[in-house]
């Protein structure tokens, strides 16, 4: 079978979900066959990853991004924190420790009022530039030990590609949901 090019789907801004052309997931086009079968998947969770927010937070004002619909965090925390978290992740993957401009920003996730602009384009960039890393990775033993926090808690480097997957997954998993409350609290009669 021929490598397909990756594409991106073609959707409307109004971030119903119900506007973007049928495509399969990222892990069902064919894609990345260059690239070992873990960090492809890592690689895969995302690309879905930035489509999902793409798609969904599209039509979201600075005021709905910021807010905090029924105690739920913020979607600001959520994107914040995966780009974050993913520089943090692949640093242990690459077998170091977090530096102070880490621990830095760690603090800085629950921040209010960001714009959704300034967000969207550190989720972008941070995305890219995960992407890079993870590829760097790939053809390395995922059983080589890395260490993770302070603690040095012990995993590997394949546990740490497959984290990096499952934990973007789940934070854009709540993203979603997230979005979709604040959707419904634009009705009349919803309460906050």
């Amino acid at each position: 079978m021929a490598a397909m090019k990756t594409q991106r789907p073609w959707f409307s801004n109004s971030g119903s979900g119900k506007d973007w052309i049928d495509m399969p997931e990222p892990w069902l086009r064919g894609s990345l066959v260059d690239v070992p079968a873990v960090a492809r998947a890592t690689l895969h969770a995302l690309q879905l990853a930035e489509e999902d927010v793409t798609r969904w937070c599209a039509d979201l004002t600075d005021i709905e991004l910021n807010r905090e619909p029924l105690g739920l965090p913020a979607l600001v925390f959520h994107i914040r924190h995966l780009s974050r978290s993913l520089d943090r992740l692949l640093t242990y993957a690459e077998g170091h420790q977090l530096s102070v401009v880490q621990m830095a920003a760690l603090g800085t996730e629950h921040t209010a009022d960001i714009p959704s602009s300034v967000v969207l384009t550190e989720f972008s960039m941070s995305l890219a530039e995960a992407a890079q890393r993870v590829r760097a990775l790939s053809t390395l033993n995922l059983e080589e030990p890395r260490y993770v926090g302070r603690k040095q808690l012990p995993t590997s480097l394949g546990g740490l590609l497959v984290h990096i997957a499952d934990h973007t997954q789940r934070h854009v998993g709540e993203i979603i949901t997230t979005v979709k409350v604040l959707k419904a609290l634009r009705q009349p009669n919803a309460r906050t």
